[in-house]
Formats: C-alpha cells, sequence, structure tokens
C-alpha cells in the first residue's frame, strides 16, 4: 500500500490519514480521550479502551496454558514467553537474555545506574515509569482499583488481583509442605523460601539477606535512615507506609481481629493467624538441622542461630553482640535506663510494656499458661517452656567442648565458663572470682560467718 501521507515534523509516512492524524499527536502531546474514571487523558481512543479495563477489571485476553488473563494481548503475548522460556531479547552488555524488550531496558539502567523518572512529591528517582506510577499513590492516596463484590480498593492491580481470588475461591498453587494455597505461582515461589531459608536479595551494604526482593528494598532503609511515614498523633516515623496504620491502632486501641475460638483480639491479621496455632498445635517450620518445628517462621530463624552462633545484632555502646534483634532493644535498655512503662499498682517502673504485662500478674495471679502434661499453669511462656523440658527431657543446647547436653541456654552458658576458666562473679570483699554465682554467694557467707565469729 502506498504511502501517501507524510508527517511535516519527522517526515515519517503513513497510508491512510487517520494513522497520520494519530501520528502527530506525539509531537503536539494532544490527548482529546479522557478517561471519566479517574480524569487521565491519552492521545489514542485504543489506548483509553486498555485503560479503562484497569478500572473495570475486564481481561479479555486468557493465556490458553494456565487461564492466567490480561488487559491486552501484548501483555498476553509477553506473559506465554513464560510457558515456552522463549528470550528473544538480549543485553549486549551482560550477554543477559529477556523475554520482553521493556525489560531489556529496564535491566540496562542496572548497568548505566540511569534512574530517569522523579516523584513530583519528594524528587525520589526510579529506573522505571511502572515503579515512579506505584510509589506516586503513596502520596496521592488513591486507590483506583475497585472490587465490584465487597467494594474494597487498592494501589496495586497485584493486591487487587489477588483479592477477587479469595471471592471466587480459586487456589491453583498449593505449598507441598504447609499446603497452604496461592492464586499466582510467583507467590507459591516466594512463600517456598520460608521452608527452604533460600535469601537470593542481598544487601550491598551489610551482606544480609532477604527472601523477597521487597523486603531488601525496605532493609536499606535502615542504612540510609530513611522513613518517609509519620503518625500525626505522636509524630513517630516509619519506614513502611502498612507500618502506619497499624501503629495509630496503639492510640485508638482497635484490634479488629478477634479469635473465633477464645475471643481474644488482635490488631493484626498475620497475629490471629499465629495465635490460632497455639489452639491447633500447628507448627508448620522445621528446623531442617534437629528436625524441631515452630509456629512462627521467625522462631524458626532465630532458633536457627542457636546451631549457627551466628549473633547479626551488635551493641554500638559496649560492643555485645546478640541473635535476635529484640534482645539487643531489651540490651540498650541497660544502657539507657530509660523506663517508660509503670505499674500503676506499685509503681515500679520497666524498660519495656511486656514486662510490665507479665509483672501486672504478680498483683491480679493470672496464670495464663498451662502445661498440657501436668496441668501446672505459668505467668510467663518462657517459664512454660522451659518447665515443659522437665517432662520431655529435651536438651537443646549441647557444649561444643565436651559435648555436655542442657535444657536452657543459661545453663550452657554457665557451663562453658568452666572450660574458658571465666569467672565474672567478684567477691567485693577479698577480691577472690568465681565462675558460678552460687559458689560467690557461698564464698560470701564465710565472710559473713568469720565477721560474727
Amino acid at each position: 500500500m502506498e504511502k501517501t501521507h507524510h508527517c511535516e515534523v519527522c517526515g515519517k509516512r503513513f497510508p491512510k490519514r487517520f494513522q497520520l492524524s494519530r501520528h502527530i499527536r506525539t509531537h503536539t502531546g494532544e490527548k482529546p480521550y479522557k478517561c471519566d474514571f479517574c480524569d487521565k487523558s491519552f492521545a489514542h481512543n485504543s489506548t483509553l479502551s486498555t485503560h479503562k479495563r484497569t478500572h473495570t477489571g475486564e481481561r479479555p485476553f486468557t493465556c490458553d496454558v494456565c487461564g492466567r488473563k490480561f488487559i491486552d494481548n501484548w501483555n498476553l503475548v509477553s506473559h506465554k514467553r513464560t510457558h515456552t522460556g522463549e528470550k528473544p531479547y538480549r543485553c549486549e552488555v551482560c550477554g543477559k537474555m529477556f523475554s520482553q524488550n521493556g525489560i531489556l531496558a529496564s535491566h540496562k539502567r542496572t548497568h548505566t545506574g540511569d534512574k530517569p523518572y522523579h516523584c513530583d512529591f519528594c524528587n525520589r528517582k526510579f529506573s522505571e515509569r511502572g515503579n515512579l506510577a506505584r510509589h506516586k499513590l503513596l502520596h496521592t492516596g488513591e486507590k483506583p482499583y475497585n472490587c465490584d463484590i465487597c467494594g474494597e480498593s487498592f494501589c496495586h492491580y497485584n493486591s487487587f488481583s489477588t483479592h477477587k481470588q479469595t471471592h471466587a475461591g480459586k487456589k491453583l498453587f498449593q505449598c507441598e509442605i504447609c499446603g497452604k494455597e496461592f492464586p499466582h505461582n510467583s507467590q507459591l515461589s516466594s512463600h517456598n523460601r520460608i521452608h527452604t531459608g533460600e535469601k537470593p536479595y542481598s544487601c550491598e551494604i551489610c551482606g544480609k539477606a532477604f527472601g523477597k526482593k521487597i523486603n531488601l528494598y525496605y532493609h536499606k532503609r535502615t542504612h540510609t535512615g530513611e522513613k518517609p511515614y509519620s503518625c500525626d498523633v505522636c509524630g513517630k516515623k516509619f519506614t513502611q507506609r502498612c507500618y502506619l496504620p497499624v501503629h495509630k491502632r496503639i492510640h485508638t486501641g482497635e484490634k479488629p481481629y478477634p479469635c473465633e475460638i477464645c475471643d481474644k483480639k488482635f490488631s493484626l491479621k498475620s497475629q490471629l493467624n499465629t495465635h490460632r496455632r497455639i489452639h491447633t498445635g500447628e507448627k508448620p517450620f522445621p528446623c531442617e538441622i534437629c528436625g524441631k518445628s515452630f509456629a512462627q517462621s521467625a522462631t524458626l530463624t532465630n532458633h536457627r542461630r542457636i546451631h549457627t552462633g551466628e549473633k547479626l545484632y551488635h551493641c554500638e555502646t559496649c560492643g555485645k553482640a546478640f541473635t535476635q534483634r529484640s534482645i539487643l532493644f531489651n540490651h540498650k535498655q541497660i544502657h539507657a535506663k530509660e523506663k517508660p512503662f509503670h505499674c500503676e499498682i506499685c509503681g515500679k517502673k520497666f524498660t519495656q510494656n511486656g514486662y510490665l504485662t507479665i509483672h501486672k500478674r504478680s498483683h491480679t495471679g493470672e496464670r495464663p499458661y498451662p502445661c498440657e502434661f501436668c496441668g501446672k499453669t505459668f505467668a510467663q511462656g518462657s517459664t512454660l517452656r522451659n518447665h515443659r523440658l522437665l517432662h520431655t527431657g529435651e536438651k537443646m543446647h549441647v557444649c561444643t567442648i565436651c559435648g555436655k547436653k542442657f535444657t536452657q541456654r543459661s545453663s550452657l552458658s554457665t557451663h562453658s565458663h568452666l572450660h574458658a576458666e571465666i569467672k565474672p562473679h567478684c567477691c567485693d570483699i577479698c577480691g577472690k572470682s568465681f565462675c558460678l554465682a552460687v559458689y560467690l554467694s557461698r564464698h560470701k557467707r564465710r565472710h559473713k560467718k568469720h565477721n560474727l565469729t
């Protein structure tokens, strides 16, 4: 077909006048087609039609392999390459292959460091236009994806798509270890790392690794100190937007997630899910070293450090290292001597609200932790755990020098002093040192007895 219509700006030629008219808009910036949902404008009517599907949820293009649906044919064609493995686009710098030209263009920026898209709210820069668009929603609060079944709104399409599966009851991908189901294979792959311990995303500053890329992104803010989200009640700042509404429940006292078994309420749905395992006894996270299972992934992570001896968290005041961030936080209170939580009954002060809660039970007599073996009750969960070992005979803490086993870490620590000849307990009367506090107490009684005679 003869191309008789040419552009006076760039000289490009077209066979039909309407094609030239469409092309000219790339030079003029004219966008005559306006979305009646969000007022966004487009140069072409076909682009507007595709855009409207982000509001209506319509996805007319279906993958004949997995059934996944898309808003346009181009996305469907790109998606099909995940099944065929086709990657026609090659990076000339490192040779890596990609299924989409757009992904290749984004990848090239990892070599150049180019971030051409900047946020006009906070000036933050992005290497991809889509990441900028998603980021801007944090500033505007816009939630363009509305569920037509329950009315809930979402910032991102992925969250919206996942939510719709809850209504459809469609869960295609099941975890072979714990049975949990997911609407997308990518979500299952990410979940599987909880069980395998795989952490492919590493921080280039401190070397800490993560199972999810988004967790690495948020972790980096601990190095930069960036906390863009602040509470309008107390001014506390957070690295992630999702922490803010959860934090505000401290002020409102809201606990919207009740347990259907015991009616205990929680401020987070994840807390409720974890709590339910107390009733069911479910422990889906096994340690690959000793076989012990845990109700929470975080507890398994902390437990692994018993075997590895890894201590990631260091006190910048005294240099002491700890296996858990929470233990480091507690330790820091010793240096700060800050005790913001006080008992309204006796006035005693504590460094943590958890310690205050436990202390209050000394007044109320509450013992909410019963032993399933003998029925004895305890005021603290940790005391119950130590008590259970009397029934099970389990000794998890092993001395690496002589192989002796202990039910408690503190007993192992005390025992280790015998090998190291560490004597941290010093008599303030004569200066003699002892490896155990009980030996020092016994020694001091001799001084007292001598003084009496």
